[in-house]
């Protein structure tokens, strides 16, 4: 097992080798209810994992929405410039024909931090995170997130928004926002389980899931599998998700999440033949 740790907007590709001669990228969904990925053929599978981009961060100040319109412009440069190697084949996700000349990487994942939500004195933090994976949905590039401790944390008042007087410089964000009057600074954070719930139903490209209830407040807990371009129900590689907490619970891989690790590949994946 790899552990990957990221403390600043990192990118991460890998890529999954394929001689697999059946052409397009597939998804579909198990008679159990879990999706899964098939590979294209004749092309490596290529996954891009966007991590620490910390959307909504100082939205009082000149910095933090520039940080978000940087983002925005580097994920834009990336997955425009992750083209596969030849075009013109069919991209497949969801039982619909997209004719697209230009799909990007294979599978993207947003690894956590997606928003700063301890920055947001709004309820419907959701806004940020679609401002986030607009960039994916847009190009209808299949995804799925996992959270981490930033995007769930409680609103903190920081000390530099305080001036001479006492009183918090703190201009509400009220255009950006589907409330209005007091509910547009609602000082509460949008909790993992509205996040994973709005991504769910209002992003069709999203593979994200709530996982098992016994895990919760841990959400993000599930796995893809993505499958041979000649069979779907032939796994090659599987992604394991696991929320490792923060904000609203302790941050902490926990016993349980590790025993359902455990069983889930033993059912799955016995003898790690995959």
């Amino acid at each position: 097992m790899t552990i990957l740790s990221f403390t600043f907007f990192t990118l991460f590709i890998l890529t999954v080798g394929s001689d697999y001669k059946v052409l397009g990228l597939t998804t579909t969904t198990k008679a159990s209810g879990e999706r899964y990925v098939q590979m294209r053929a004749g092309a490596p599978f290529k996954i891009a994992l966007f991590a620490d981009l910390h959307y909504g961060e100082a939205t009082s100040t000149d910095r933090g929405p520039l940080q978000d319109v940087n983002s925005t412009r580097v994920m834009n440069t990336v997955l425009d410039d992750e083209t596969p190697e030849y075009f013109g084949y069919f991209c497949f996700f969801f039982g619909l024909k997209l004719y697209l000349t230009d799909c990007i990487a294979d599978f993207l994942i947003y690894l956590g931090y997606v928003i700063t939500a301890n920055n947001l004195p709004i309820a419907n933090a959701s806004l940020y995170w679609d401002q986030a994976i607009s960039q994916t949905k847009s190009r209808g590039i299949l995804f799925a997130s996992v959270f981490g401790n930033h995007d769930d944390e409680p609103f903190e008042w920081q000390k530099e928004w305080f001036p001479a007087p006492g009183i918090p410089l703190l201009i509400c964000p009220a255009v950006n926002s589907t409330h209005s009057g007091e509910e547009a600074c609602s000082f509460r954070c949008t909790q993992r389980i509205e996040l994973m719930k709005h991504e769910i139903e209002h992003n069709v490209p999203s593979y994200s899931s709530n996982g098992p209830k016994a895990l919760w407040p841990s959400i993000s807990n599930y796995v893809i599998q993505v499958s041979s371009s000649d069979d779907p129900k032939s796994p090659v590689v599987y992604l394991y998700f696991l929320d490792s907490g923060g904000g609203s619970y302790p941050q902490v891989i926990s016993n349980a999440q590790a025993e359902w690790f455990q069983n889930k590949s033993e059912e799955i994946n016995p003898n790690s033949r995959h």
